[in-house]
């Protein structure tokens, strides 16, 4: 019979799995350093050759990179969803941006709906703290500050759904909203109407997950994005009309 005898596992392998769970759950993020090397090894319980090892096995994963002088990295694994010209071509068109956000609504909302059935006490905790943030800079008045603790408020809700699929893919989403390729989400802060309700609409994310109301968290996604969606529409058509409204200024004076 072709049986063969079990062999134990050699420690660089439990290494190189741990690490990539790690990496598969969102928990060492791409660009994030790693430990130097005798304190990973220390973590760990393993000697250092058997951690070069695993280091080396995932560098050839690429899932690791290595920088000279600086360390050990996670590799930029996320890349983006989409080709070059497709990203161009979102950029020029509000169609996509407002296909955007739906696409968004409808993922987000599932995700707290999730996060507040699955997640721990943890997750829970990174949440409030982000959201104790925002109202800090909310009183600070600044749009760039509130702009990047947003994005990071509905990551930690991504997060916190436990969907590796829907994390990654999330993820790569975000940096294209950093990008600014869908929209400036500081244009969104600087309208003084909306600031209070778009904290006080985050307010109620916060409260339905950490109450763990699922259809509550849903809906409060819901209705924040589609605030979002509403705001962003009303910009644009001010835009629209500020630009007509030069045109025939220009037109007048080019007659008179």
């Amino acid at each position: 019979m072709p049986f063969q005898k079990v062999e134990p596992e050699k420690l660089s392998h439990s290494v190189v799995r741990q690490i990539e769970g790690l990496i598969l759950r969102g928990i060492l993020r791409p660009g994030e350093r790693l430990p130097a090397e005798r304190d990973l090894a220390e973590r760990l319980g393993v000697s250092r050759p058997s951690l070069r090892e695993a280091v080396a096995e995932l560098q050839e994963a690429g899932l690791l990179t290595t920088r000279a002088g600086a360390g050990i990295f996670v590799a930029e694994v996320l890349g983006s969803a989409f080709s070059p010209a497709l990203i161009r071509l979102f950029a020029r068109h509000d169609e996509a941006v407002f296909d955007y956000l739906a696409f968004r609504r409808d993922l987000e909302a599932l995700a707290a709906e999730r996060a507040a059935r699955l997640a721990s006490d943890t997750d829970l905790k990174v949440i409030d703290t982000i959201f104790a943030k925002m109202e800090a800079a909310h009183q600070k008045r600044d749009p760039a500050d509130e702009a990047r603790l947003d994005a990071e408020f509905h990551m930690a809700i991504i997060e916190a759904s436990h969907n590796v699929i829907m994390l990654h893919m999330m993820r790569s989403m975000f940096d294209l909203l950093r990008q600014g390729v869908f929209y400036n989400r500081q244009v969104i802060f600087r309208q003084k109407t909306t600031r209070g309700t778009l904290l006080d609409q985050h307010r109620a994310i916060r409260d339905a997950l950490l109450a763990r109301d699922p259809a509550a968290a849903r809906a409060a996604v819901e209705t924040h994005l589609a605030f979002v969606a509403r705001a962003l529409d009303d910009d644009r058509k001010s835009e629209r009309n500020e630009a007509v409204a030069r045109l025939r200024i220009a037109q007048e004076e080019g007659r008179g």
